[in-house]
């Protein structure tokens, strides 16, 4: 969605009932962020809407993005809040091969997540099982469901955005698109300059 730099288009100020639905949204559908969201959009800060190509919505707080929303898509976090936040957010994890590809803005392919380096849900090991649980979490994912993408040996997650298909059918087929159309480390809305 965001291969090639972007500039931003109009910056415009949200209305402050428009901002409460937005915040009230972003809770709905990432409920681990509740204890945060006063520090990610403090009650009396003014969000702006900046317009980008391709009809996506950005929401930005100053110059930090926050969220981005392609039409009526679900709302999804720019990656400079994961990384402030990545406890917050499902993850997943791809294997060192693929880094190179998702950085490229290739399609996020399931081999890369079911190889031994990739990570998916494991139902069997429960969330509050510190033993068993490295982080990413004791349920499976849906299609649609907005995920992080963590790398394989590296600290900060590399990719986010929509599941194509849920992770326990990743698990079975190993083949296919697993992330389409995702905001990675390196694209034009990573680079964008809101000053």
């Amino acid at each position: 969605m965001f291969k090639k730099d972007i500039s931003p288009g109009a910056k415009s100020k949200v209305k402050s009932s428009a901002q409460r639905a937005i915040r009230s949204k972003v809770l709905e559908q990432y409920p681990l962020l509740e204890p945060y969201i006063d520090e990610i959009m403090p009650k009396k800060e003014q969000l702006d809407l900046v317009k980008v190509p391709d009809r996506v919505s950005l929401y930005v707080l100053g110059s930090t993005p926050l969220f981005f929303q392609h039409m009526d898509d679900p709302m999804t976090p720019h990656l400079s809040l994961v990384h402030k936040y990545p406890q917050c957010f499902p993850r997943i994890r791809i294997d060192r091969g693929a880094i190179r590809f998702v950085l490229s803005g290739a399609a996020l392919m399931a081999p890369g997540l079911t190889s031994p380096g990739g990570r998916l849900p494991d139902p069997s090991v429960k969330e509050d099982d510190k033993e068993g649980n490295d982080g990413y979490g004791g349920r499976e994912l849906q299609a649609g469901e907005i995920v992080v993408v963590d790398a394989e040996g590296k600290e900060n997650a590399c990719m986010v955005g929509p599941l194509k298909v849920g992770t326990k059918e990743m698990k079975e087929k190993k083949k296919g698109p697993a992330i389409e159309n995702g905001h990675y480390l390196g694209d034009g809305l990573w680079k964008l300059e809101l000053n």
